[in-house]
């Protein structure tokens, strides 16, 4: 019975006063707080708050149970079943804000998420964590740039990580920023590689997911911004395939 009580939204000290009042049919605020273990001025707090939810009612009377001068007053508890009441009410004012809360959700959920990472460090933390991002995924690498930050050895494991997960990659590479004879198309490496027209340069590295573009800088400016929009990612996606169909396969290896 303590826990369901609780369950139903009362506090520990309003619940043992709750029933303090119950057990013993009519008394005083004072006599109900040292029942329940509490103070007698939190008793009377408490006594207000189950009121006006309707748990208890106030019953006044003249002293000595007579009408008169002064006026005395006790608790008495409503009928148990004033609880049914009380989830009614809890039920309506749920029923009406839930949606409101929704509509506050859904907002937030529209909102472009733009984060900023800085340096080497905020480049390998954007690269990384396109591994977690669904298959496949596409992008515009700088290798070059690439190899200078976050270096070799940090794209040696990159390409591992996709490889564990099963992430494939289509990647458009600018000839000019290109490493000879690295990275080519490879089914074992899940990669297919095309080179950009000799005109284009990409200084940059932008990797597109379902819902999110990381993007990542040289190291002249050594920064990586990840962004979350679904529109976004979208729009990219679709200027990648024209990039993409513009560009020439690259050597299997």
């Amino acid at each position: 019975m303590w826990e369901q009580l609780l369950e139903l939204g009362l506090d520990a000290r309003e619940a043992r006063f709750y029933l303090a009042v119950l057990s013993q049919g009519r008394t005083g605020v004072a006599r109900a707080a040292r029942h329940a273990g509490v103070s007698r001025t939190s008793g009377y707090d408490i006594a207000r708050r189950l009121t006006d939810r309707g748990l208890l009612r106030t019953i006044e009377f003249g002293e000595g149970g007579r009408r008169g001068d002064r006026t005395l007053s006790e608790l008495v508890a409503a009928d148990p079943s004033s609880l049914f009441e009380e989830v009614e009410r809890r039920r309506a004012l749920l029923e009406d804000l839930v949606p409101q809360l929704r509509a506050v959700q859904s907002t937030a959920q529209s909102r472009p998420k733009v984060r900023y990472l800085e340096g080497a460090a905020g480049i390998r933390e954007a690269l990384f964590e396109t591994l977690d991002w669904p298959s496949p995924i596409c992008g515009i690498f700088s290798m070059k740039d690439l190899f200078t930050v976050p270096g070799e050895t940090t794209l040696e494991e990159y390409v591992a990580g996709r490889r564990e997960r099963g992430l494939t990659l289509r990647v458009v590479r600018s000839p000019a920023r290109d490493i000879p004879q690295r990275w080519p198309t490879s089914d074992d490496e899940l990669r297919v590689a095309r080179y950009a027209p000799q005109d284009y340069l990409f200084t940059m590295t932008m990797i597109i997911g379902k819902n999110t573009v990381a993007v990542m800088s040289s190291s002249r400016e050594a920064f990586a911004m990840m962004i979350e929009s679904p529109e976004y990612a979208q729009t990219q996606a679709s200027l990648f395939e024209l990039l993409w169909a513009a560009s020439t396969p690259a050597e299997t290896g």
